[in-house]
């Protein structure tokens, strides 16, 4: 019996947040930065187990990192390996894909997710996909999966749920009121004293049918771009076309783009243990922590009177820290790193030199 879920995973990225370990030339997606022995990427499409057949897997990225693609997913189809000839968000992405996955599988099924977000209980969430999958093959609707919020976070954005009622096909399931903005840290607390706001995951879930009607009503001039590039896919035509057309995408995210547009936009609130390791504190978060509070991914480290600071130093030298407290230290090609936890912020300025 054909299997008609399909996954698509936005590899894109250029994750300067986590410099030095991660790059433009190489983005977190493609580094091991859990210390486990895999990446991002190769994490993300394992935590989805069987669901999809290799044959489903698509991957949307940046044409300069095709190679890590092919070099850490070489089970996938190199023609479901998309490339961008630059970078417009992702509401041209999921629409590229969307519309090669329609020319192959018109009735297609699809779950999009980032490539660098970390997941702890795997099992939950193969559940949620499923039934997830399940919701949208039976209904026009878009869906979102939300995540309860443990903290006032402002580097997410907020769903607002309506929680009178759930859907006649999933109990699970309920209409969007309302996607907020990242919000300031007293609007974040008023969010987490309510039971209705969950952080928006990025991932998303609908029939191929469904979005690429979505992009027809609400973004018409991408929608334009890729009904003329249709004839072309599967053909040693595609390619050439794509770096012609894709730039003139509007740069939008499928947020803005499509779900604050939509009407029948629904979310999952779901459980599974997710970060999007947007930064070194949320990876400091999300890792097992010695009796001091430290957490450790190297290879050979010692510390002494050292207290809650995260350490990343797989390569072979040795490091040795001394009387830090609150700290990261980062190394990773002779780049290092070593800045309070509280001063994150302002590593971006230090990226480009």
């Amino acid at each position: 019996m054909k299997n008609s879920n399909h996954i698509v995973i936005m590899a894109g990225g250029i994750g300067s947040r986590f410099w030095p370990v991660s790059t433009e030339e190489c983005p977190k997606q493609f580094i091991d930065v859990l210390g486990c022995g895999k990446s991002l990427l190769q994490l993300t499409l394992d935590r989805f187990g069987d669901i999809f057949p290799v044959e489903n897997v698509w991957v949307v990225t940046s044409a300069k990192y095709a190679d890590k693609v092919k070099e850490q997913l070489p089970m996938i189809p190199e023609e479901n390996i998309l490339l961008e000839p630059c970078r417009r968000n992702t509401a041209p992405c999921i629409a590229y894909a969307a519309w090669k996955i329609k020319k192959k599988d018109p009735y297609a099924n699809m779950v999009v997710t980032p490539s660098d977000h970390l997941v702890l209980d795997v099992a939950e969430f193969r559940r949620v996909i499923k039934s997830s999958l399940g919701f949208v093959n039976d209904s026009d609707a878009i869906l979102t999966l939300g995540i309860k919020p443990t903290r006032p976070e402002t580097g997410y954005g907020y769903i607002e749920a309506v929680l009178g009622a759930s859907t006649l096909s999933n109990k699970e399931v309920f209409r969007v009121d309302a996607f907020k903005e990242k919000p300031d840290y007293e609007t974040a607390k008023f969010y987490i004293s309510k039971n209705n706001f969950y952080w928006n995951s990025g991932i998303f879930i609908w029939n191929v049918q469904t979005i690429v009607n979505a992009f027809r009503v609400y973004q018409s001039p991408i929608a334009n771009i890729f009904e003329s590039l249709l004839p072309h896919f599967y053909t040693d035509a595609e390619q050439a076309l794509i770096d012609e057309k894709f730039p003139d995408c509007r740069n939008i995210s499928v947020d803005y783009a499509i779900l604050e547009r939509a009407e029948e936009v629904f979310v999952f609130p779901a459980n599974f243990g997710w970060s999007d390791l947007g930064t070194w504190g949320s990876l400091y978060e999300r890792v097992p922590h010695d009796i001091n509070g430290n957490a450790l991914i190297s290879n050979n480290v010692e510390l002494c009177d050292s207290h809650n600071c995260i350490v990343h130093t797989q390569q072979e030298r040795r490091v040795v820290v001394i009387g830090l407290d609150d700290c990261i230290v980062a190394e990773h090609n002779g780049d290092l790193l070593v800045c309070r936890m509280s001063e994150e912020g302002r590593i971006k300025d230090f990226t480009d030199k």
